[in-house]
């Protein structure tokens, strides 16, 4: 196995908002591709309720990002200044809020939406009950985005949308026993490649044998 292009792939597999290529149309056949990929990812009791709902209609796209549209002036109302993070510097939130406020009003202009969604409901589920629902989807969508990296194609992981899950679900028909996980915006991006991002160095919230135990 090639690490460095492993490594290459996991370390600069970023959410694309900005750079996402509105005006290239996306081949079905990726995105059909990529999704066989991502099924092969882990889940819960080998259970497989996943489902994946791929939006391309020109109508549908719109209806949805203007409802994610809504949601995020709700959520930029409320999260305040871009200064309040201790881990990330004032002058990267800035940009993630600058790119997430031009992404909000974009959505709807993406060529793919796809909404991963996964059987049952969490309203009443124990820590262990959500943990294992949500571990059952997250890795296979986080291998689509993956795939798609590695084939030219940018996502990036957004939510906001589920403040209204009933309304997009009329929308496109999903069941009422089916959750809605994320929405993730799929194009082809722009320019050559990405970069790893500026992190905490791991060793700083990794403990050994014990919550707040750090060495070795």
């Amino acid at each position: 196995m090639d690490l460095a292009t492993v490594d290459h792939l996991l370390t600069t597999t970023r959410s694309v908002r900005k750079r996402l290529d509105f005006d290239r149309a996306v081949e079905p056949e990726i995105i059909a591709q990529c999704l066989e990929i991502a099924i092969q990812a882990p889940t819960g009791s080998n259970a497989q309720n996943w489902h994946f709902v791929v939006i391309t209609d020109a109508e549908k796209r719109a209806q949805v990002g203007e409802l994610y549209r809504q949601s995020f002036a709700l959520y930029a109302k409320a999260r305040g200044s871009a200064s309040g993070s201790a881990k990330a510097t004032q002058e990267q939130m800035a940009r993630v809020a600058d790119s997430a406020d031009y992404l909000a009003e974009r959505m709807g202009e993406v060529p793919v939406l796809v909404i991963p969604c996964y059987e049952g409901r969490t309203e009443n589920a124990t820590a262990m009950g959500m943990a294992g629902f949500y571990g059952s989807i997250l890795p296979a969508a986080w291998s689509f985005m993956l795939a798609l990296r590695a084939r030219g194609l940018g996502s990036a992981w957004t939510t906001l949308h589920l403040r209204y899950e009933k309304e997009v679900a009329a929308i496109l028909g999903i069941p009422d026993n089916v959750t809605q996980v994320a929405l993730l915006p799929v194009a082809y991006f722009t320019g050559d490649d990405f970069k790893p991002a500026a992190r905490m160095p791991a060793k700083e919230v990794t403990y050994w044998d014990g919550w707040g135990q750090k060495g070795k």
